[in-house]
């Protein structure tokens, strides 16, 4: 039968009717490696670290220098109706080796190093880099041609035209 008494707890202090009974955890000694037996929740995992932005490495010299008549020649190609930019890679073509080579393309590739100087941004081929790497780019006007060429210090080996180089392995 019921009684209307407030229920005891078993170490015989009454509880009110707002109270619960106290919670008992385990000491680590008495707790059972038995799957049936109560278990303690597992602490939580550690707080993710907060992951630091990775910097971004620029060299503090270009890789290619452009020549103040070079600039100007290019500023007159870039300004044209439709706005480009100018890639320059290196191409296997003459009887040294290597050969220059100059594109126009909507926007820089993956891995182009870009090289800026006095408003006029020239893309350069990742694949070229290690070619071109060090050079000036200059800009020749004569009365049978007109051409871009380029003072590099890494050429080891030159055509007699002048067309084509090679640099060393």
């Amino acid at each position: 039968m019921m009684s209307a008494l407030p229920s005891r707890h078993p170490d015989h202090s009454p509880l009110l009717p707002h109270q619960s009974p106290p919670l008992v955890v385990p000491s680590p000694t008495e707790l059972s490696s038995d799957a049936a037996a109560p278990q303690t929740a597992a602490r939580p995992p550690p707080a993710p670290k907060a992951e630091r932005p990775r910097p971004k490495i620029r060299s503090t010299k270009a890789a290619l220098t452009i020549a103040p008549a070079a600039v100007s020649r290019l500023r007159a190609l870039l300004n044209g109706p439709t706005p480009q930019l100018i890639r320059i890679g290196v191409r296997n073509k003459g009887c040294a080796g290597l050969s220059y080579h100059l594109e126009y393309v909507d926007q820089p590739g993956k891995f182009d190093e870009v090289v800026e100087q006095n408003d006029v941004r020239v893309l350069i081929d990742s694949k070229a880099l290690f070619s071109i790497i060090g050079s000036e780019m200059d800009w020749k006007e004569d009365p049978l041609s007109a051409k871009f060429i380029f003072k590099n210090p890494n050429i080891k080996d030159a055509c007699g035209c002048g067309e084509s180089f090679g640099v060393a392995s």
